[in-house]
């Protein structure tokens, strides 16, 4: 594997750093900073979002058919580590990164035509209806069920963790349309617009007192069939493509190295009870060491998937890979930012940060210590959650068991 950028990937280097210099205003930089989750605040992330789409660097992973560009999977991976290092915020996955790639492999023609262009203008705002209260991880378990009556489906049931649902006006639902001899048979994927008659979103507040998350609950919601993706019944297949993107879809190395960058500048300016810094503690250096050699491995391994990718492999089962080492290491990342932030690292400080939804529980507008210090507990709660969604770490290794051990 050669992993060193030919003259031409420099030169598109230099051309997105060009981009992000004259298009990342101070406002877009501090909702990058002050992010205490994976979301960044919506409004500076729908600004952004804009400025991508007039350059055309909007879904760069779509064909270009339907706004994509046509990059090597070499030029991907320097585009997400430009942004990472510059700062930029991240904009909201959920349609274009999560359903779009749904709608260009299984949608109809005219699917594609009304929805992809809304999700490139920020017109359609998407989230998504995967998980119920007793449906998580063990997805095929769902129960919210759609009913065919004529040309609609009539949907009841509840949908629980909508990350946006509150500012999103259509969601993509997994409901089941018939009971058959194994769960994943008779689950249909459907898109519904949230305006729809007989949605209710109800607010799940985090324990760093931000609204991102709902339950939202469906009482007999009408949907035409033309909403359905691929065919009725069949919405397995299409909910399991997309998870691939949702785990492996993105790389996790280079906004960790930007993170524990952050977390070694900050440490050397923290004075300690026994020596000049708290790099200069010896437990805390090998702790920040060892996470960035995981870095640095995870990045090698991101790389061979890329190569994987450029020879039109499939990555098959290293989008669970990617997603147990990514989540887990951004969890030491998290601990590590923790131990730097000290005593003030004790105080809940939401009203430092410029968080993915609104904050709840507020305490005023100052702020006690650093900036860093405030946000760190705040994304270590958040970050307790990456294990868990997008399907477990623990589904991911047994879906690794039987995918490369055979088991």
């Amino acid at each position: 594997m050669n992993i060193e950028w030919s003259a031409s990937e420099l030169n598109f280097r230099d051309e997105v750093r060009r981009f992000l210099a004259e298009n990342l205003n101070e406002d877009l930089l501090q909702a990058g900073r002050l992010m205490s989750s994976v979301y960044a605040e919506h409004n500076a992330a729908m600004r952004w979002q804009k400025i991508l789409h007039d350059k055309g660097w909007l879904a760069p992973a779509w064909p270009p058919e339907y706004g994509g560009c046509d990059w090597t999977p070499a030029q991907h991976y320097i585009f997400a580590s430009e942004k990472a290092a510059a700062g930029a915020p991240p904009t909201s996955p959920m349609g274009i990164q999560m359903c779009a790639p749904a709608l260009i492999a299984f949608g109809s023609e005219a699917q594609k035509a009304f929805y992809l262009p809304k999700m490139l203008s920020g017109e359609h705002f998407w989230c998504q209806g995967y998980s119920e209260p007793d449906a998580g991880s063990d997805l095929a378990s769902l129960q919210m069920s759609a009913v065919e009556d004529g040309d609609d489906l009539i949907c009841n049931g509840g949908k629980i963790w909508q990350t946006h649902a509150d500012e999103a006006n259509w969601i993509f639902c997994l409901v089941r349309t018939s009971k058959e001899d194994r769960p994943q048979k008779g689950i249909s994927f459907v898109l519904i617009d949230m305006s729809t008659p007989g949605i209710d979103v109800q607010p799940i507040i985090g324990l760093t007192g931000e609204h991102i998350q709902n339950q939202v609950f469906f009482n007999d919601v009408r949907v035409p069939k033309a909403n359905v993706v691929g065919n009725i019944g069949e919405g397995w297949t299409v909910a399991k493509y997309l998870l691939e993107f949702e785990r492996g879809g993105s790389a996790y190395a280079p906004l960790i190295k930007v993170r524990l960058e952050e977390i070694r500048q900050f440490a050397a300016t923290v004075p300690s009870d026994t020596s000049a810094s708290l790099l200069d503690e010896a437990l805390f250096a090998a702790k920040l060491a060892d996470a960035e050699m995981q870095a640095n491995t995870l990045e090698v391994y991101e790389l061979q998937t890329l190569c994987l990718l450029s020879q039109g492999q499939s990555p098959g089962a290293n989008a669970s890979v990617m997603k147990i080492l990514g989540t887990e290491l951004q969890q030491t990342v998290t601990e590590l930012a923790l131990d730097a932030a000290g005593r003030f690292g004790n105080s809940f400080q939401p009203q430092a940060a410029r968080p993915g939804g609104k904050v709840h529980y507020p305490h005023g507008g100052n702020t006690n210590g650093p900036a860093f210090s405030a946000i760190a507990p705040l994304r270590y709660l958040n970050e307790r959650a990456g294990s868990i969604y997008a399907g477990s770490n623990e589904i991911q290794k047994n879906i690794l068991a039987k995918l490369a051990l055979r088991i």
